[in-house]
This record gives C-alpha cells, structure tokens and sequence, in this order.
C-alpha cells in the first residue's frame, strides 16, 4: 500500500473514531443533566416544626364568702388569690379555664350558691393571671338568666378575653373561637355542658348556652379541623364529687376522639379525675383530663378544695401540605384552695409547697393526689418548682 493511502486512511479512522468520542461525551452530559433534574422533583419538602404549650384549669365557683373576703374599697380583688399559682398560668402558650359563675357584675346584684351572679373582678384577676380563654358552658351559665350571660360577655370583651360555650346572639355563636398563636398553631376551642340546672333555654335564643349534642359536636368538630390545626373539647359533664369517670362520661369521650377531637378537658364533679389517652377509631390518640376539680371555690371537703394546673406541649410537624399534631409531655401542678377559719384571706397554692399548717398530713395528701392523677398515664410529670 502506497504511504499517501496508508496516512489517508488513518486520517479517516481519526475523524470517525474523534466522531464517536464527542457524540458519547454528549450523551452522558445528557444523562447526568437528566439524573440532577429527576434528584431535584424527589427531594423532599423541607420538614417543618412548631411547638406551644397549653394549661387548663378547674372550676372558679365564686361563692359569697369568696368575693366578699375580695371586697376593697372600690369594688373587688382576686389578684392576691391566684399570686402563688400565677407563674404558671401565665407561662404557658394559652391558658384556659372553666368560670363556672356568671361574672354579672354588681349592677345585678352579686349572689351566691345556688344561683350564681359574681363580680367583674373575677375576669380581671384571671388576665392578669394569664387565663387567655374562659369555658362559659355549665349548669350554671343560666343561673340569672339572659341579662347576666350578657352583662359577663360584655366584660370579657372589654378585657379582651375569648370565651366560648355561651354567646350573646347568633351569630356570635357561630363564630368559631380559634385562638392564634405566634409559634404558628391555631387552636379550636368548643365547649358543651349536660343541662342547666333544670332551667329552661329561652325559646330562640339556643346560643346562650351550648348543650351537649352529639349530633351538633360532630359538625362543629369537623368545621372546627378545616380551620384550626388542634380541636380543644371542654365538657361540662360527670357525677358531682365522684373521683372516678362514669360511663357516660366515658363513652361522651369516645365519641369526641372519633370524631378527631385531640383535647378534652373535663369540669363539673368538683374533684380531680385521672388523665387518660383515649384511641380515636382512626388510631389517633386524644388527651382526656376527665376533671381538673375545682381551683377557687368555698367548698370545705379535701378534695372539693384540690384542684390542679394542668400543661402539656403541642407539637406541630409540617412537610408540604401534610401537617401532623403530637401531645406529648403532660404535667400537673395539685392546687389546694387555703383559707382561715373566719372565711377570709382565700388563696389557690401549688400542694408541694403545703406545710401541715396548711393541711394536716399535706405530704401524704399530695402523695395520694399524685397517684391518683397519674393511674391511667404513668408519664405524668408533677413540677415541684
């Protein structure tokens, strides 16, 4: 073969196999492009989350010598009650609790057991506790009729204070209650009581108070899911001073988890109930305080008078458009309401910190309280600080 075919032919062989090199660079350019493109529509939503706390507490039932150890010289003051349980109250998120009487104002004429009317005083010491909401829906929302659910209304307006479970109109009460936090979870609250006291609702005006209705807390639960990221359930329900939840009770509360309801928070037998984690038909779990007893009243048992703080974190984890909500890490502060044996200088203070003074055998009693609270829910942490 003649030496110019020979340098030809290499020449060709150079271009086409050149040829080949840059096409295949090309295709795995092609292919690592497409590889990053696929990596980027897989990755995942960047996860998301939040956390709040969020306490209760029991029945505030204003009896006369209640306010009348609170009179001063221009109206009343229940601040010096609640000093030594307001460090509490105010470090949670959002506090709620159940005013069992109607803060009427002395415009009515304040009155005691059986049927309550009590000082406007009573809502201004509980925002400046830290109380952010007031569960209004009891046996004795009806106590003095329409004027003084009205009259209480209007003051917790004016003080800026969210109340649910009794309205002034309709639409009021249509007006779902859901409180906003900063840390970006909302919460729905609702509330429902057994009866009235043997008080007749008056006709057409059903928003003054909100009757238990299994068929009404469904369809105000499921309203209250699309707005809300967690469904607080107050129940205005059991046996007067019995420590133990009945079956009505229970099977009330079974229903509220299967509808999704994440909190139940308990008021009415006047004692502490155990805590307890109810299983939803869906598996979810709901948090249940059966009743957190009374926190400020004159009723002279022991347990009439040991109420308690309860708090427990909220955690929201969102990723996308899926949000999920945990209770987790409940904790109790037992109460015990102190008062002389002239009826003065009433005070709510944390039961660890009792001498027996205050309470004969104070440590065997907050013993026992603690087992008893935490029978159902061994986790129970009891804050002694």
């Amino acid at each position: 073969m003649k030496r110019g075919s020979i340098v030809g032919l290499f020449v060709v062989l150079f271009i086409l196999l050149a040829g080949c090199t840059d096409n295949n660079d090309e295709v795995l350019y092609s292919n690592k492009h497409e590889s990053k493109e696929t990596m980027v529509q897989q990755k995942a939503p960047k996860k998301i989350i939040q956390e709040i706390t969020l306490s209760a507490i029991g029945d505030l039932l204003i009896h006369s010598p209640v306010f009348q150890d609170a009179k001063v010289e221009e109206g009343y003051d229940f601040t010096p009650m609640l000093e030594k349980v307001k460090p509490y109250l105010s470090n949670s998120t959002v506090t709620i609790a159940n005013q069992e009487t109607m803060i009427g104002g002395v415009q009515l004429g304040l009155s005691s057991y059986p049927s309550f009317n009590s000082p406007y005083e009573v809502g201004d010491a509980l925002k400046d506790a830290g109380v952010d909401v007031v569960s209004l829906a009891n046996n004795h929302t009806l106590d003095r009729g329409e004027a003084a659910i009205q009259s209480a209304i209007k003051h917790w307006e004016t003080i800026d204070m969210m109340y649910t479970g009794a309205y002034k109109n309709q639409k009021d009460s249509e007006n779902l209650r859901v409180y906003e936090t900063d840390a970006g979870i909302s919460i729905a609250f609702l509330s429902y009581t057994y009866g009235t006291n043997g008080i007749t609702v008056p006709a057409g005006k059903d928003y003054l108070v909100n009757l238990i209705d299994k068929e009404r807390i469904a369809s105000e639960v499921a309203i209250a899911k699309e707005q809300a990221d967690v469904v607080a359930l107050s129940l205005h329900f059991g046996n007067e001073y019995e420590r133990m939840p009945n079956e009505t009770q229970k099977e009330l509360v079974q229903f509220a988890a299967d509808q999704g309801v994440h909190i139940v928070i308990g008021h009415h037998p006047h004692v502490l109930q155990p805590l307890e984690w109810v299983t939803g038909k869906d598996g979810n779990k709901t948090f249940v305080a059966y009743s957190l007893g009374n926190f400020l009243s004159n009723q002279q048992d022991l347990y009439k008078r040991i109420g308690g703080i309860l708090t427990f974190s909220i955690k929201k984890t969102s990723q996308g458009s899926e949000n999920k909500i945990e209770i987790h890490s409940p904790e109790f502060i037992p109460t015990f309401v102190t008062f002389r044996q002239d009826w003065a200088d009433y005070e709510v203070v944390p039961m660890y910190q009792l001498t027996n003074e205050d309470l004969s055998g104070a440590a065997n009693h907050y013993k026992e309280i603690k087992a008893h609270m935490s029978q159902w829910m061994p986790e129970l942490e009891f804050v002694e600080e």
